[in-house]
C-alpha cells in the first residue's frame, strides 16, 4: 500500500498560479501511474489530471486542458500538478492517487486504489 501526503494547496487570485506535490511512500509508486482529481463543496469528485508511470503520457480534464500540468519525480517519488490561470472554479480539495496500472486506462475514482488526504486550493475572485 502506497501513503501519500498532498502540500500547496492555499488561497490565491484569479489568475495566480500554484504548484500542488504528492509524496508518496513505498516502493510501487513508481510502477503505476498517477492521477489528481478534486472535489468542490456539494460536487462529486472529479478527474482532473493523470501521468503515466514512466510520466511519457499524461491526460486532462477539458475543463483544465492548457492550463495544468502533471508531472513526477520516482527518484523522489514525488507527483506534481502545476495549475495556471486559475479560476474561482477551480476552487477545491485536490487529491491525489496512484492508479492500478502502468497508464491511465479509467480516469474514474475507482480506477486509483491509494488516495491522499487532500489539499484545499481556494481561488478567489
Amino acid at each position: 500500500q502506497v501513503q501519500l501526503v498532498e502540500s500547496g494547496g492555499e488561497l490565491v487570485q484569479a489568475g495566480d498560479s500554484l504548484r500542488l506535490s504528492c509524496q508518496a511512500s513505498g516502493r510501487t509508486f513508481s510502477n503505476y501511474a498517477m492521477g489528481w482529481f478534486r472535489q468542490a463543496p456539494g460536487k462529486e469528485r472529479e478527474f482532473v489530471a493523470a501521468i503515466s508511470w514512466t510520466g511519457a503520457s499524461s491526460a486532462y480534464a477539458d475543463s483544465v486542458k492548457g492550463r495544468f500540468t502533471a508531472s513526477r519525480d520516482n527518484n523522489k517519488n514525488t507527483g506534481y500538478l502545476q495549475m495556471n490561470s486559475l479560476q474561482p472554479e477551480d476552487t477545491a480539495v485536490y487529491y491525489c492517487a496512484v492508479g492500478r496500472t502502468r497508464v491511465v486506462i479509467d480516469k474514474s475514482p475507482t480506477a486509483f486504489g491509494s488516495w491522499g488526504q487532500g489539499t484545499r486550493v481556494t481561488v478567489s475572485s
